[in-house]
Formats: structure tokens, sequence, C-alpha cells
């Protein structure tokens, strides 16, 4: 069974069709990139996975939980990673890691797993009991999927989480999501990255005007393919 699931996954807003008859799994182990102009619906459908949204049409599904039916059972077992990760700068890290950990309802976080959970995402030993205000985007990132793996979640959705990386901080997190997801995590992301997508991603979606115009296997095609693929779906959106 697939950890995400969307089947004739729809959005409307009044005449504006945000998502159009979405249907996409990503399987436990998997990562799924969505490329996209703006507006194409790429975020609509992660909001619509975290039951931010009510669907007009179909439903999606985390861990067998249809999520309009339960917003709270799909979540507690997914991980958000907005392209602004909001933390408290006044905090250390192992302390964002424990109030987030206490804010979800999870038992007590042990000091020992706050720290393998720290070190699992190679956020510096160092970085542990720095005020997260001293921390680059990069390291908020790691934190941010810290927190994730924190509450044992099945899946994670990223938005964006490679806007504004240097290319090292990029590097580090498409390795480090490889092995997430080598360690069983499904993985949904949304980026505008058409090269880290080829190395990020097992299959690449490619969504135009609310709708999934092509999912292909990214070991297939190589970035200038993908390149150019992309820009033949959109070459007509404004």
């Amino acid at each position: 069974m697939p950890v995400l699931k969307a089947t004739d996954l729809g959005k409307r807003y009044g005449d504006i069709v945000a998502l159009d008859g979405l249907n996409l799994a990503v399987e436990a182990g998997q990562v799924v990139c969505l490329l996209g102009a703006n507006g194409a619906g790429k975020t609509t459908t992660l909001n619509l996975f975290l039951g931010f949204l009510q669907p007009t049409a179909g439903e999606a599904r985390v861990a067998g939980r249809i999520v309009h039916d339960d917003p709270a059972g799909a979540r507690a077992v997914l991980g958000y990673l907005p392209e602004v990760v909001q933390l408290y700068p006044l905090l250390s890290g192992i302390e964002t890691l424990r109030y987030f950990n206490d804010l979800s309802g999870q038992p007590v976080l042990l000091p020992a797993d706050a720290t393998a959970a720290l070190q699992r995402v190679g956020l510096p030993q160092a970085a542990h009991a720095s005020r997260v205000g001293t921390y680059s985007k990069g390291m908020r990132q790691k934190l941010g999927l810290a927190v994730a793996l924190a509450k044992g979640a099945q899946a994670l959705l990223l938005d964006e989480p490679l806007s504004g990386l240097d290319p090292k901080a990029a590097n580090e997190l498409v390795a480090l999501v490889r092995s997430l997801a080598a360690d069983g995590t499904a993985v949904l992301v949304v980026t505008h990255d058409i090269f880290r997508a080829q190395q990020m991603a097992d299959r690449i979606g490619i969504m135009r005007l609310g709708q999934l115009s092509e999912l292909l296997d990214a070991a297939t095609i190589d970035a200038r393919g993908l390149e150019d693929l992309y820009i033949h779906h959109l070459r007509d959106v404004a």
C-alpha cells in the first residue's frame, strides 16, 4: 500500500481549477519530485495531503487514512518542511527538537534520542546546543527534518527545500533525502530545481495548469533532457 496516495484529487475555487484529477502514489522508500510553474498545483497537492485544504473531488490518503476524514491522524505520520522553516531563534537545536516533540504529543524525547536524530540529519555536534537564530538556512532545513524523524514520520512533504541553498548545502540535502528514503521513508518534493530533482528523485512529475502532465522514471532521463521536456510541457503557460 502506498504511503501517500491521491485518487482523482481535485481542488476548485469557484471557476478556478487549482488541481484537476490528480492520481499519484508514493511508496515507502521512494522519492517523487513534482516540477511545474507557479500555479501548476504543486503546493495545493501538499496542502491537500496535509489537510490544510478540503478537496472538491477525489481523496488524499496518508498511510491508508483518508485525510479529509482524519486530518490529525494523517498529520501524525507526516513530516512537513516548508520553503521557509519557522523556528524559535532563541531555542537551541536540542530544545527545538524537544519542544516540537512535546507539541506533537509524542512520548518524552530522551536526550540520547534527540542527539541521534540531529546526528542522523548531519547537524554538526557544535550546533546541537547553539541557538537556532545562528543557523544557516541549510542547518534549519536539517533541523526541520530531524523534527520529522523524532516523531517517527512515515512520509515527508518538502516544499521547495532547495530554495536559497548554496551548492554544498543543496548537495548535502539531496544526499540526506536519498538516505532517508533508503531507510524506508516516502518523500514527496515540490521544487523548481530541475537538476537536483533529477539527482534526488526516483520518479519526476511535471504539472501544468493543475494537472499531472507526465510522470517518468528519473533514471531514464538526464538533466538536460528533463529541462527540454519541462519546457515542452510549459510552452503555452503564461
